[in-house]
């Protein structure tokens, strides 16, 4: 894992390349501390970070082809590289490194762009095409890796973090009114957008070739789907699915370094943590996060994981007041408000496995994107068969036990829970059916939105634009198919993989590596029968079935509880130093996109209540982080 940063274009004088390139890469000093680079050729500048995990001693980047013709800055880890590397030796190619980093350089060499689906691994880099005079930008797959851009004249700077572009003359950081809606929606910003205006993010999948002044971006991978009832039956699945991710676990602890792994304590981690454990000699470190409140721990399901594979297991606690303090690092790391605190204290776990000396680890991030995992799928299954009994008196109980850890919802009545869970329920032709409770829900906290804002933003509709960016044949798809699109091509990459994954891990320059987001995997799990996945209100039914006999049958069998954090509770039990400011009604004037009234009462009611209504904690946490967002980012003055 590095950081990556560059440019392509006249608008860059010789004489202030270096310097430029030198202080992009220095805002990214946290992600590879271990080495840096610059390559400048002309109208083209290449900066790297290096967080060292493979080829140690001979993997200085930006790196050149043995011809010298290709040059390369690249973030991530192609985790077949040892395979690719074998058959191009077999082919001919001379190596002079033992880095991943130079597979590429050879294989775009050999086939060009159509390299891209050879590589198993999570990926962004810049890559300098001498011969071609162009810029070729690249992503991974799911996006596990960040890469953004803009434009100053008819030059376009790159990096893989945004607070890199602010070093650049000119670009300044105003926040986006339209990206907020969507956060404030969607929970995300629809890719390319971000939360800065002007500066964009390459989604997930494509690829950018810059030449000549013009710029081409297109898709190289999308997730898809067969059409329902053209699912092929698969009698061995389970054996193929434990195959797949035994090899998928076993490639991804190829590293120089050791590589360890997070231990939640739900079945995804376990297993991965299990076939870690089986795949390496040396005994496998683990890494746990504990919660004082009891709601939100799941200490002894750790530790009844970390005792049955035996490994070197380690644990932090994160404390209310922890969340609070990390907050605002948090932020200027993630670079975008979030609606949550979750990713506070993921970044006081990727601390811990910074300070035992680990660079790597492995997570189960995935799993419940691609084997049906989250209770948003058995929602929607419960909500279409509730549409088809309108009446039945069971509806508002099943939805409560549904959710069995959120007590607001348990406190809710029944009348309460069949209007909301039953809204739309009949409008089964709805592209976005399976989502519309947490769209709809998410919004309310729009209430708190100023009316300069809400003037600007006028009709917009967040969701109308998320509809109008899904794939031609999704219509054809399961419903369950189409509720995993959703969560797999917008809330993972968007949210998931970067607010809770990548930024906080390399805030503290450690590597994410996901055996569920192995490409293998993800089509084999695209390909099977939605009920392998959701057997009737059992999640991930076949994933459990492959996990027999590698993890604890307690472990399996366990209630589902998702990650999560305390909110606003984390806030009112030790206020910050920073909130008053944060919050006051200057600040928030000041920054023109809440009511600044209806702020000061939402902060009183929270700080001196013990419990927070869903939209108030919601829309608590999404103005503090914006408010944070602002004096953190923004040139704003005004």
């Amino acid at each position: 894992m590095c950081g990556v940063a560059g440019y392509f274009g006249k608008g860059v004088a010789p004489a202030e390349a270096k310097a430029l390139l030198a202080r992009m890469a220095s805002k990214l000093s946290h992600r590879g501390p271990d080495d840096s680079g610059i390559h400048i050729d002309g109208e083209a500048g290449l900066a790297h970070r290096r967080l060292s995990i493979v080829g140690l001693s001979d993997g200085h980047q930006p790196m050149s082809d043995p011809s010298d013709y290709l040059v390369i800055s690249y973030n991530g880890e192609i985790f077949n590289y040892v395979e690719l590397r074998n058959e191009l030796i077999a082919r001919g190619r001379k190596f002079r490194t033992q880095s991943d980093t130079e597979v590429i350089l050879h294989l775009y060499a050999e086939k060009g762009l159509d390299c891209l689906d050879d590589l198993n691994g999570d990926f962004a880099f810049a890559l300098w095409d001498t011969r071609q005079r162009c810029m070729v930008l690249a992503r991974d797959r799911m996006g596990v890796r960040p890469l953004f851009h803009t434009q100053r004249g008819d030059t376009l700077f790159f990096a893989s973090e945004i607070k890199a572009l602010l070093t650049v003359p000119g670009i300044e950081a105003s926040l986006d009114p339209f990206a907020l809606d969507q956060i404030f929606t969607l929970w995300a910003p629809l890719a390319p957008r971000t939360a800065f205006q002007g500066i964009s993010e390459l989604p997930p999948g494509h690829l950018m070739i810059v030449k000549e002044g013009r710029i081409d971006q297109r898709a190289w991978w999308q997730q898809s789907y067969p059409d329902a009832g053209h699912v092929r039956p698969r009698p061995d699945a389970v054996e193929e699915l434990r195959a797949l991710l035994d090899d998928a676990t076993r490639i991804r602890l190829r590293a120089d370094v050791p590589v360890g792994s997070y231990l939640s304590g739900g079945l995804d981690s376990s297993l991965v943590s299990t076939l870690a454990a089986r795949a390496q000699p040396e005994r496998l470190s683990t890494f746990s996060l504990g919660f004082d409140s009891e709601e939100h721990d799941e200490s002894r399901w750790q530790a009844l994981m970390a005792t049955a594979l035996g490994v070197e297991h380690t644990t932090v606690r994160c404390t209310a007041g922890d969340i609070s303090q990390l907050f605002p690092s948090v932020i200027r790391h993630v670079e975008r408000p979030i609606l949550r605190t979750a990713p506070a204290p993921l970044a006081k776990l990727s601390a811990l496995v910074h300070e035992n000396g680990i660079k790597a680890v492995l997570t189960g991030e995935g799993a419940d994107e691609l084997f049906a995992g989250y209770d948003i799928f058995r929602e929607a299954k419960l909500r279409r068969f509730c549409g088809r009994q309108p009446n039945s008196q069971w509806r508002p109980l099943l939805f409560q036990r549904l959710y069995p850890y959120l007590p607001g919802l348990q406190r809710q009545s029944p009348e309460y829970l069949a209007r909301f869970f039953g809204a739309g329920d009949d409008r089964v032709d709805d592209l976005l059916y399976s989502h519309r409770p947490r769209f709809r829900s998410t919004s309310a906290a729009k209430l708190f939105f100023s009316p300069e804002l809400k003037r600007e933003l006028g009709d917009y509709d967040a969701t109308a634009e998320l509809a109008s960016m899904l794939p031609a044949d999704f219509s054809r798809w399961h419903p369950l198919h189409q509720a995993q699109y959703l969560e797999t091509s917008f809330l993972l990459p968007g949210y998931i993989l970067s607010a809770q994954g990548d930024r906080v891990m390399m805030a503290n320059s450690v590597e994410g590596r996901f055996p569920f987001l192995d490409p293998r995997v993800i089509d084999f799990a695209a390909g099977l029968s939605p009920d392998m996945k959701l057997h009737g209100l059992r999640e991930k039914h076949i994933l459990k079935q492959a996990a027999k006999g590698l993890v604890p049958e307690a472990i399996i069998e366990r209630p589902k509880q998702p990650y999560r954090a305390p909110d606003s509770q984390a806030f009112a039990a030790t206020p910050p130093g920073y909130l008053a400011d944060a919050l006051s009604g200057d600040a928030v004037a000041r920054g023109g996109f809440f009511n600044a009234a209806a702020v000061e009462k939402l902060k009183n009611k929270v700080l001196h209540q013990e419990t927070a209504s869903f939209r108030d904690d919601t829309a608590f946490i999404g103005i503090v982080s914006t408010q944070l967002w602002l004096d953190t980012f923004s040139t704003k003055t005004e």
